[in-house]
């Protein structure tokens, strides 16, 4: 491994900075060195991050810092480990150099990854923070590995350049922590394509092995870009920043996305990127579409408009909000909607996609236990920590919340015939909470502050004339079922719900592990679990015949509810024999058949234009 160049220790240097070197891809391992010019006389106190906005569990990003050590121009200077994340470097004379390494080989949105073919980092994984000199600007070297492990690199990101070349490996600039913190780094051998939108540059950087077509992912991806700033800034359609970049890893398998105030990062099966000569978007494609749109529309949602218990981040611990189903699922209730508004997809996938999101919420026993506000407010330890009981004990703020969304969409439409809609909410909160959250140079604004906690019923009364201060307490507080059907009628869309299977059901969602098929999870009152049967049992035989997944469905086809069977399994290693009484499939698969006639409120809602007569 050979070591990041010692910065040199001088007095009135940067306030503070990194230089980042991808110093050994084959251990993974990047090594930092970071200069304080002035540290706290009485010791300096470091931290890094315990966790990442946008993705709200406790990470504990500083398990992968591997070694530090610090000195001033004396020489080596004492570091206390104060907790899980903290160190304290003995009093200095003078500035002070702190050089460790970290450990990265996390191929995620969240975290640092390192290899050969490329390195990605936030800084919440690799840079510490100096307690107490947040706010100062911080200064980043980006250095490129060892040639004789890597050539050709660039770089991709939207720190500011403060003597490095677009593109290239050298200096950089942030106002302070907060937005070192919301500019990730790619290194390597990207592909990179460019547009305009919004008044915006923007770029794609696809990382991985493909044979993606970027002329056609810029021409799907731009116009529902310019429809997201023209959504907020209808006058202008400008958006609020004067460049964005998508960076995209591909990979064999995988999806994800976390949000930055002008790019986000991507993670996606490589078959879900467009290639050349591919005809119709099929449903991979259609899902990167709107996991792109989804991240970019935080950059107004979530990185602007922020719930008031994120101003500022407190990187140490949980910021607890009950409004996660506003920032995370009215975002999910726009993603595929921009996509339809932007003619990137027809109304008939919309409605297919918009299906799936209600079929989703409507299968989970979950949802019948859980608020949306709960499940915002428990994020930490339960969205983000599920287990095998999670689909009966929870819902998700993003499926569910985006239908609550699509409710008082709907309703504020047909209460106005049309003349309003949550789009005037999401540009009140956007004039009240966003767009002057960032002042121009990039840093904090003059009277930074987001929505608290009981402002929307408000907000939303304010801006679009309704009221539905009972309905969003049974929505969002309480458990009811909502009135999608009868809310989507006047749009001349009918919803139905039926069986997913015709088979009658054991009430068990499953999962095949070294050949054996196992119970993932008994459906509270179940056929399963009113037997005796739970999560991790291994199904051995129903009705005398071994089974697996095929042959299991196979049986149950051929039985009717109310039926019963005899249950053979093994929890552990003492085998069960249980009669289970078979249910009736349920009804939760949702279909929207869109009527053939005109309809004022559906063209608004999904931005088509009037039908012409020829």
């Amino acid at each position: 491994m050979s070591p990041a160049p010692t910065p040199r220790i001088a007095r009135g240097t940067d306030p503070v900075l990194y230089r980042i070197a991808p110093s050994d891809p084959h251990a993974h391992l990047f090594t930092v060195a970071m200069t304080i010019a002035t540290p706290a006389l009485e010791g300096q106190r470091l931290a890094l991050p315990a966790w990442i906005p946008g993705s709200y569990m406790i990470r504990e990003f500083a398990r992968h810092v591997v070694a530090l050590a610090a000195r001033d121009v004396r020489g080596p200077l004492r570091v206390d480990k104060l907790d899980k994340h903290t160190w304290r470097v003995a009093p200095a004379n003078g500035p002070i150099v702190v050089e460790y390494t970290v450990y990265a080989w996390d191929l995620s949105v969240r975290a640092a990854h390192l290899d050969a073919t490329h390195g990605f980092l936030n800084a919440t994984s690799v840079c510490l923070r100096v307690v107490g000199q947040e706010s100062r600007p911080c200064t980043v070297e980006l250095e490129p590995p060892p040639a004789s492990v890597a050539r050709g690199w660039k770089v991709a990101t939207t720190l500011p350049e403060a003597g490095a070349k677009r593109g290239g490996f050298g200096r950089y600039r942030a106002a302070d922590y907060d937005a070192l913190a919301d500019h990730p780094v790619e290194m390597g051998t990207f592909e990179l394509a460019r547009f305009e939108a919004g008044g915006a540059e923007h770029e794609i950087a696809v990382t991985g092995r493909t044979d993606v077509d970027l002329e056609r992912l810029v021409r799907d991806l731009a116009p529902v870009c310019a429809a997201q700033s023209a959504l907020f800034e209808p006058r202008t359609k400008r958006a609020p920043f004067e460049r964005y970049l998508f960076l995209t890893t591909a990979v064999g398998d995988g999806y994800g996305g976390l949000e930055h105030r002008d790019s986000t990062a991507l993670l996606c099966g490589r078959n879900d990127l467009p290639w050349r000569g591919m005809a119709a978007a099929g449903d991979g494609y259609r899902t990167f579409l709107g996991l792109a749109s989804h991240e970019y529309f935080h950059a107004w949602h979530v990185k602007r408009i922020k719930p008031a218990a994120f101003v500022p981040h407190d990187f140490d611990r949980e910021a607890y909000t009950r409004l996660l189903w506003i920032f995370e699922g009215f975002t999910s209730y726009y993603d595929d909607l921009m996509l339809v508004r932007a003619g990137t997809i027809p109304r008939a996938d919309y409605l297919k996609a918009l299906a799936r999101t209600i079929s989703l919420v409507q299968r989970a026993p979950g949802r019948t236990v859980q608020s949306v506000a709960d499940s915002s407010f428990d994020a930490w330890i339960k969205y983000y920590r599920q287990d095998e009981n999670s689909p009966n004990a929870i819902v998700s703020y993003y499926a569910k919340g985006s239908l609550v969304a699509l409710a008082i969409d709907l309703a504020v439409r047909a209460r106005t015939q049309g003349r309003a809609s949550l789009d005037d909410a999401m540009r009140l909160m956007w004039r009240r909470y966003g767009r002057d959250f960032y002042a121009p140079g990039g840093g904090p604004g003059a009277a930074q502050s987001g929505l608290r906690e009981d402002g929307f019923p408000v907000l939303l009364r304010e801006a679009t004339g309704v009221s539905l201060g009972a309905q969003l307490a049974r929505w969002v507080d309480g458990t009811d079922e909502l009135p999608l059907a009868r809310l989507l009628a006047p749009l001349g869309i009918a919803l139905t719900f039926a069986p997913a299977d015709a088979a009658p059901s054991l009430g068990v969602r499953t999962t095949t592990k070294g050949g054996e098929l196992a119970i993932a999870t008994a459906y509270t009152g179940g056929a399963a679990q009113r037997a005796g049967l739970s999560a991790g049992d291994v199904l051995v035989a129903v009705d005398g015949l071994r089974v697996d997944e095929k042959s299991l469905k196979a049986l149950l086809s051929r039985r009717r509810a109310g039926d019963a069977v005899e249950v053979h399994a093994f929890r552990r290693d003492e085998l069960l024999r249980v009669a289970a009484t078979l249910d009736a499939p349920p009804r939760s698969e949702a279909t929207l058949r869109a009527g053939t006639a005109e309809n004022a409120l559906r063209r608004g809602w999904l931005g088509e234009r009037r039908a012409t007569r020829h």
